[in-house]
Protein backbone atom coordinates (compact mmCIF):
# COMPACT_ATOMS: atom_id res chain seq x y z
CA UNK A 1 0.00 0.00 0.00
CA UNK A 2 1.75 3.29 -1.40
CA UNK A 3 -0.19 6.28 -0.18
CA UNK A 4 0.41 9.35 -1.87
CA UNK A 5 0.41 12.37 0.24
CA UNK A 6 -0.14 15.63 -2.29
CA UNK A 7 -1.75 17.60 0.44
CA UNK A 8 -2.90 20.63 -0.03
CA UNK A 9 -2.29 21.54 3.63
CA UNK A 10 -0.56 19.38 5.95
CA UNK A 11 -2.56 16.81 7.63
CA UNK A 12 0.02 15.83 10.01
CA UNK A 13 3.75 14.20 10.37
CA UNK A 14 1.64 11.44 12.41
CA UNK A 15 -0.76 10.30 9.74
CA UNK A 16 2.62 9.94 7.70
CA UNK A 17 3.87 7.44 10.39
CA UNK A 18 0.77 5.23 10.91
CA UNK A 19 0.28 4.42 7.33
CA UNK A 20 3.72 4.12 7.20
CA UNK A 21 3.26 1.07 10.51
CA UNK A 22 0.13 0.04 9.16
CA UNK A 23 1.15 -0.73 5.43
CA UNK A 24 4.82 -1.68 6.25
CA UNK A 25 5.47 0.25 2.89
CA UNK A 26 7.75 3.19 2.35
CA UNK A 27 5.12 6.56 1.33
CA UNK A 28 6.19 8.98 -1.40
CA UNK A 29 5.22 12.65 0.16
CA UNK A 30 5.01 15.62 -1.72
CA UNK A 31 3.11 18.53 0.69
CA UNK A 32 2.81 22.06 0.44
CA UNK A 33 0.89 24.60 2.94
CA UNK A 34 -1.07 27.29 2.78
CA UNK A 35 -2.29 29.53 5.34
CA UNK A 36 -4.26 28.55 8.40
CA UNK A 37 -8.56 29.13 8.49
CA UNK A 38 -9.85 31.62 9.74
CA UNK A 39 -10.38 30.92 13.32
CA UNK A 40 -9.17 27.17 12.86
CA UNK A 41 -11.54 26.00 10.87
CA UNK A 42 -10.41 23.42 9.36
CA UNK A 43 -12.06 20.16 6.71
CA UNK A 44 -9.54 16.82 6.43
CA UNK A 45 -10.59 15.25 2.89
CA UNK A 46 -9.70 11.83 1.89
CA UNK A 47 -9.64 11.55 -1.97
CA UNK A 48 -9.17 9.13 -4.83
CA UNK A 49 -9.05 12.17 -7.38
CA UNK A 50 -5.74 12.69 -9.03
CA UNK A 51 -5.82 15.44 -10.99
CA UNK A 52 -3.84 18.29 -9.96
CA UNK A 53 -6.93 20.63 -11.22
CA UNK A 54 -8.74 19.75 -8.19
CA UNK A 55 -6.40 21.99 -6.13
CA UNK A 56 -8.12 24.98 -7.64
CA UNK A 57 -10.99 23.74 -6.14
CA UNK A 58 -9.06 23.77 -2.34
CA UNK A 59 -8.22 27.07 -2.50
CA UNK A 60 -11.27 28.52 -3.95
CA UNK A 61 -13.17 26.96 -1.03
CA UNK A 62 -11.16 28.37 1.50
CA UNK A 63 -10.94 31.59 0.11
CA UNK A 64 -14.46 31.83 0.42
CA UNK A 65 -15.32 30.10 3.61
CA UNK A 66 -11.76 30.62 5.54
CA UNK A 67 -12.22 27.17 6.42
CA UNK A 68 -8.83 25.44 5.50
CA UNK A 69 -9.13 21.81 3.54
CA UNK A 70 -6.43 19.74 4.41
CA UNK A 71 -5.95 16.69 1.84
CA UNK A 72 -5.00 13.05 1.61
CA UNK A 73 -4.72 11.68 -2.10
CA UNK A 74 -4.46 7.81 -2.46
CA UNK A 75 -6.23 4.55 -4.42
CA UNK A 76 -10.02 4.38 -3.67
CA UNK A 77 -9.30 1.40 -1.77
CA UNK A 78 -6.42 2.02 0.10
CA UNK A 79 -8.65 5.37 1.37
CA UNK A 80 -11.31 2.77 2.70
CA UNK A 81 -8.74 0.81 4.10
CA UNK A 82 -7.86 3.32 5.78
CA UNK A 83 -11.00 4.73 6.87
CA UNK A 84 -11.90 1.12 8.42
CA UNK A 85 -8.60 1.04 10.17
CA UNK A 86 -9.41 4.29 12.19
CA UNK A 87 -12.77 3.30 13.20
CA UNK A 88 -14.76 5.63 15.27
CA UNK A 89 -11.88 7.93 15.11
CA UNK A 90 -12.13 9.10 11.77
CA UNK A 91 -8.68 11.70 10.64
CA UNK A 92 -11.77 12.75 7.33
CA UNK A 93 -14.46 14.46 7.02
CA UNK A 94 -15.17 14.05 3.99
CA UNK A 95 -14.43 10.85 0.95
CA UNK A 96 -14.33 11.84 -2.30
CA UNK A 97 -13.47 8.95 -4.55
CA UNK A 98 -14.84 7.17 -8.15
CA UNK A 99 -17.79 5.12 -9.09
CA UNK A 100 -21.08 4.82 -7.83
CA UNK A 101 -19.57 1.00 -7.23
CA UNK A 102 -17.26 2.27 -4.66
CA UNK A 103 -19.21 4.65 -3.16
CA UNK A 104 -21.56 1.90 -2.45
CA UNK A 105 -18.45 -0.11 -0.89
CA UNK A 106 -17.79 2.55 1.76
CA UNK A 107 -21.89 2.36 2.36
CA UNK A 108 -21.57 -1.14 2.65
CA UNK A 109 -18.41 -0.45 5.12
CA UNK A 110 -20.12 2.12 7.03
CA UNK A 111 -18.00 4.55 6.37
CA UNK A 112 -20.56 7.10 5.54
CA UNK A 113 -23.45 9.16 7.10
CA UNK A 114 -26.54 10.29 5.53
CA UNK A 115 -26.65 13.99 5.49
CA UNK A 116 -29.81 15.97 4.88
CA UNK A 117 -28.93 19.44 2.59
CA UNK A 118 -31.63 21.33 0.64
CA UNK A 119 -28.78 22.56 -1.25
CA UNK A 120 -27.36 19.69 -2.30
CA UNK A 121 -30.79 18.06 -3.16
CA UNK A 122 -31.72 20.51 -5.46
CA UNK A 123 -28.45 21.03 -7.23
CA UNK A 124 -27.38 17.24 -7.76
CA UNK A 125 -30.00 15.19 -9.82
CA UNK A 126 -32.00 12.23 -7.68
CA UNK A 127 -30.16 9.57 -10.10
CA UNK A 128 -26.88 11.12 -9.37
CA UNK A 129 -27.04 10.91 -5.16
CA UNK A 130 -27.72 8.42 -2.51
CA UNK A 131 -31.51 7.75 -2.10
CA UNK A 132 -30.81 8.78 1.72
CA UNK A 133 -28.39 11.24 1.49
CA UNK A 134 -24.64 9.14 2.05
CA UNK A 135 -23.05 10.35 -1.09
CA UNK A 136 -23.71 12.90 -3.93
CA UNK A 137 -22.14 12.72 -7.34
CA UNK A 138 -19.72 15.34 -8.68
CA UNK A 139 -19.05 14.91 -12.19
CA UNK A 140 -20.40 12.39 -14.71
CA UNK A 141 -18.42 9.92 -16.82
CA UNK A 142 -20.05 8.63 -19.87
CA UNK A 143 -19.07 5.02 -21.17
CA UNK A 144 -18.83 4.75 -24.59
CA UNK A 145 -17.81 2.89 -27.86
CA UNK A 146 -14.40 3.99 -29.15
CA UNK A 147 -14.02 2.75 -33.29
CA UNK A 148 -11.54 2.70 -35.90
CA UNK A 149 -13.06 5.01 -38.31
CA UNK A 150 -11.28 3.18 -41.50
CA UNK A 151 -12.78 0.20 -40.24
CA UNK A 152 -16.33 0.80 -38.89
CA UNK A 153 -18.79 3.64 -39.67
CA UNK A 154 -21.17 5.30 -37.26
CA UNK A 155 -24.03 3.70 -39.06
CA UNK A 156 -22.62 0.09 -37.90
CA UNK A 157 -23.18 1.14 -34.16
CA UNK A 158 -26.29 1.36 -31.90
CA UNK A 159 -25.77 -0.19 -28.63
CA UNK A 160 -24.25 -1.83 -25.81
CA UNK A 161 -26.35 -4.99 -26.70
CA UNK A 162 -25.42 -5.42 -30.56
CA UNK A 163 -21.67 -5.71 -29.42
CA UNK A 164 -23.00 -9.81 -28.43
CA UNK A 165 -24.51 -10.23 -31.71
CA UNK A 166 -22.38 -12.67 -34.37
CA UNK A 167 -21.53 -9.60 -36.59
CA UNK A 168 -18.78 -8.42 -33.80
CA UNK A 169 -17.55 -11.90 -33.23
CA UNK A 170 -13.41 -11.13 -33.18
CA UNK A 171 -14.06 -7.29 -32.94
CA UNK A 172 -14.47 -6.34 -29.45
CA UNK A 173 -11.87 -4.60 -27.03
CA UNK A 174 -12.66 -4.32 -23.25
CA UNK A 175 -10.52 -4.20 -20.07
CA UNK A 176 -11.17 -7.02 -17.23
CA UNK A 177 -14.32 -7.33 -15.49
CA UNK A 178 -12.24 -6.92 -12.36
CA UNK A 179 -12.48 -3.36 -13.31
CA UNK A 180 -15.41 -1.74 -11.11
CA UNK A 181 -15.98 0.69 -14.47
CA UNK A 182 -17.11 -2.73 -15.95
CA UNK A 183 -18.92 -3.85 -13.13
CA UNK A 184 -20.81 -1.25 -13.17
CA UNK A 185 -21.87 -1.18 -16.21
CA UNK A 186 -23.02 -4.60 -15.83
CA UNK A 187 -24.82 -3.68 -12.67
CA UNK A 188 -26.78 -1.07 -14.92
CA UNK A 189 -27.54 -4.29 -17.67
CA UNK A 190 -29.01 -5.71 -14.69
CA UNK A 191 -31.01 -2.60 -12.88
CA UNK A 192 -32.85 -2.46 -16.68
CA UNK A 193 -33.02 -5.97 -18.16
CA UNK A 194 -32.27 -8.55 -15.33
CA UNK A 195 -30.25 -10.76 -14.22
CA UNK A 196 -30.63 -13.68 -17.44
CA UNK A 197 -30.50 -10.65 -20.15
CA UNK A 198 -27.48 -9.40 -18.55
CA UNK A 199 -25.67 -12.95 -18.72
CA UNK A 200 -26.96 -13.33 -22.00
CA UNK A 201 -25.08 -9.99 -22.73
CA UNK A 202 -21.98 -10.73 -20.79
CA UNK A 203 -21.63 -14.52 -22.92
CA UNK A 204 -22.08 -12.78 -25.90
CA UNK A 205 -19.58 -9.67 -25.61
CA UNK A 206 -16.87 -12.39 -24.48
CA UNK A 207 -17.36 -14.79 -27.48
CA UNK A 208 -17.10 -11.60 -29.59
CA UNK A 209 -13.39 -10.32 -27.83
CA UNK A 210 -10.89 -10.23 -30.36
CA UNK A 211 -8.57 -10.96 -27.63
CA UNK A 212 -8.56 -11.34 -23.89
CA UNK A 213 -9.23 -8.15 -21.95
CA UNK A 214 -5.74 -6.08 -20.70
CA UNK A 215 -4.84 -3.29 -19.43
CA UNK A 216 -6.69 -0.05 -19.14
CA UNK A 217 -9.08 2.03 -20.98
CA UNK A 218 -6.09 4.05 -23.10
CA UNK A 219 -5.16 0.12 -23.71
CA UNK A 220 -8.39 -0.32 -25.54
CA UNK A 221 -7.98 2.76 -27.07
CA UNK A 222 -4.89 2.36 -28.68
CA UNK A 223 -5.78 -1.00 -29.99
CA UNK A 224 -8.35 -0.11 -31.59
CA UNK A 225 -6.07 2.35 -33.52
CA UNK A 226 -3.68 -0.72 -33.84
CA UNK A 227 -6.26 -2.45 -35.66
CA UNK A 228 -6.26 -5.42 -33.16
CA UNK A 229 -9.97 -4.72 -33.04
CA UNK A 230 -12.50 -2.65 -34.41
CA UNK A 231 -14.39 -0.98 -31.42
CA UNK A 232 -13.69 -0.80 -28.00
CA UNK A 233 -15.79 0.05 -24.30
CA UNK A 234 -14.25 3.27 -22.61
CA UNK A 235 -14.65 5.97 -20.54
CA UNK A 236 -15.14 9.13 -22.36
CA UNK A 237 -12.30 11.37 -21.02
CA UNK A 238 -9.40 8.75 -22.05
CA UNK A 239 -10.04 9.30 -25.24
CA UNK A 240 -10.33 13.51 -25.00
CA UNK A 241 -7.15 13.21 -22.75
CA UNK A 242 -5.34 11.68 -26.14
CA UNK A 243 -6.62 14.60 -28.55
CA UNK A 244 -5.34 17.03 -26.25
CA UNK A 245 -1.92 15.64 -25.50
CA UNK A 246 1.30 17.46 -26.08
CA UNK A 247 2.81 14.40 -27.56
CA UNK A 248 2.29 14.14 -31.23
CA UNK A 249 2.13 10.20 -31.10
CA UNK A 250 -0.86 10.10 -28.99
CA UNK A 251 -2.91 13.05 -30.88
CA UNK A 252 -2.29 10.32 -33.96
CA UNK A 253 -3.24 7.71 -32.35
CA UNK A 254 -6.58 9.38 -31.09
CA UNK A 255 -6.96 10.52 -34.34
CA UNK A 256 -7.73 6.83 -36.01
CA UNK A 257 -11.00 6.66 -33.59
CA UNK A 258 -14.23 8.16 -33.42
CA UNK A 259 -16.26 8.73 -30.18
CA UNK A 260 -19.75 7.01 -30.33
CA UNK A 261 -22.36 6.98 -27.58
CA UNK A 262 -24.63 3.81 -27.30
CA UNK A 263 -27.93 3.37 -26.93
CA UNK A 264 -29.80 6.73 -28.02
CA UNK A 265 -32.84 5.78 -28.82
CA UNK A 266 -33.76 3.61 -26.00
CA UNK A 267 -32.33 3.64 -22.61
CA UNK A 268 -29.87 5.62 -23.03
CA UNK A 269 -25.42 6.11 -22.44
CA UNK A 270 -24.38 4.22 -19.55
CA UNK A 271 -22.99 7.29 -17.18
CA UNK A 272 -20.91 6.72 -13.69
CA UNK A 273 -20.43 9.26 -11.50
CA UNK A 274 -17.18 10.74 -9.08
CA UNK A 275 -18.77 11.77 -5.95
CA UNK A 276 -18.06 12.64 -2.10
CA UNK A 277 -19.89 11.67 1.27
CA UNK A 278 -19.45 13.12 4.88
CA UNK A 279 -17.51 10.19 6.62
CA UNK A 280 -19.02 8.72 10.08
CA UNK A 281 -18.37 10.40 12.74
CA UNK A 282 -16.63 13.76 10.93
CA UNK A 283 -15.02 15.64 13.49
CA UNK A 284 -16.03 18.21 11.14
CA UNK A 285 -19.61 17.55 10.06
CA UNK A 286 -20.95 20.82 9.05
CA UNK A 287 -17.43 21.75 7.64
CA UNK A 288 -17.88 18.83 5.58
CA UNK A 289 -21.51 19.30 4.37
CA UNK A 290 -20.31 22.95 3.70
CA UNK A 291 -17.24 21.61 1.56
CA UNK A 292 -19.31 19.20 -0.65
CA UNK A 293 -21.65 22.10 -1.44
CA UNK A 294 -19.31 24.18 -2.79
CA UNK A 295 -17.97 21.56 -4.80
CA UNK A 296 -21.65 21.76 -6.01
CA UNK A 297 -21.46 25.80 -7.20
CA UNK A 298 -21.12 26.67 -10.96
CA UNK A 299 -17.68 28.07 -10.34
CA UNK A 300 -16.80 24.63 -8.64
CA UNK A 301 -18.60 22.68 -11.19
CA UNK A 302 -16.90 24.59 -14.33
CA UNK A 303 -13.15 24.23 -12.29
CA UNK A 304 -14.69 19.69 -12.32
CA UNK A 305 -15.72 19.94 -15.85
CA UNK A 306 -12.36 21.93 -17.17
CA UNK A 307 -9.63 19.78 -14.98
CA UNK A 308 -10.59 16.28 -16.50
CA UNK A 309 -13.41 16.82 -19.33
CA UNK A 310 -15.96 15.32 -17.37
CA UNK A 311 -19.47 16.27 -17.50
CA UNK A 312 -20.89 19.03 -14.43
CA UNK A 313 -23.60 16.70 -11.85
CA UNK A 314 -25.00 19.86 -12.06
CA UNK A 315 -27.68 20.90 -15.25
CA UNK A 316 -26.60 24.34 -16.61
CA UNK A 317 -23.21 24.21 -16.04
CA UNK A 318 -21.22 24.68 -19.22
CA UNK A 319 -18.87 21.94 -20.41
CA UNK A 320 -15.43 22.10 -21.13
CA UNK A 321 -14.63 23.10 -24.70
CA UNK A 322 -13.25 19.84 -25.69
CA UNK A 323 -16.58 17.93 -24.15
CA UNK A 324 -19.02 20.66 -27.14
CA UNK A 325 -18.90 17.95 -29.66
CA UNK A 326 -20.25 15.86 -27.61
CA UNK A 327 -22.38 17.46 -25.30
CA UNK A 328 -26.02 16.48 -26.23
CA UNK A 329 -26.56 12.88 -25.72
CA UNK A 330 -29.01 10.68 -23.54
CA UNK A 331 -28.22 8.96 -20.44
CA UNK A 332 -29.40 6.36 -18.30
CA UNK A 333 -31.33 7.59 -16.03
CA UNK A 334 -31.75 4.58 -13.32
CA UNK A 335 -30.19 5.58 -10.01
CA UNK A 336 -26.61 5.11 -10.02
CA UNK A 337 -26.63 3.50 -6.49
CA UNK A 338 -27.96 0.39 -8.31
CA UNK A 339 -24.00 -0.37 -9.88
CA UNK A 340 -22.95 -1.04 -6.13
CA UNK A 341 -26.02 -2.92 -5.44
CA UNK A 342 -25.81 -5.16 -7.90
CA UNK A 343 -22.32 -5.33 -7.82
CA UNK A 344 -21.91 -8.79 -6.22
CA UNK A 345 -24.33 -10.66 -8.90
CA UNK A 346 -22.82 -8.67 -11.83
CA UNK A 347 -19.10 -10.29 -10.69
CA UNK A 348 -20.94 -13.47 -10.44
CA UNK A 349 -22.27 -13.05 -13.89
CA UNK A 350 -18.75 -12.42 -15.14
CA UNK A 351 -17.20 -15.43 -13.53
CA UNK A 352 -19.87 -17.57 -14.87
CA UNK A 353 -19.33 -16.29 -18.84
CA UNK A 354 -15.81 -16.15 -18.08
CA UNK A 355 -15.25 -12.17 -18.68
CA UNK A 356 -11.58 -12.34 -17.41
Amino acid sequence: MALNFSKFTLIGSFSVAVVAIASGCTNSTNSTSQPAGRNGQVVSVYSARHYDTDQALYKGFMEKTGIEVKLLESKDDELLERLKSEGSTPQADVLITVDAGRLWRAEQSELLQPIVSKTLNERIPANLRHPEGLWFGLTKRARVLVYNTAKVKPTELSTYEALAEPTWKGRVCVRSSNNIYNQSLLGSFIESKGVETAEKWAKGLVANLARPPKGGDVDQIKAVAAGQCDVAIVNHYYVLRMIESKDPKTQAIAKQVGIFFPNQKDRGTHVNISGAGVVAKAPHKQNAIAFIEYLTSPEAQKIFAEGNDEYPAVNGVEVAPALKPYEKFKSDAINVSAYGRNNSEAVKIADRVGWQ
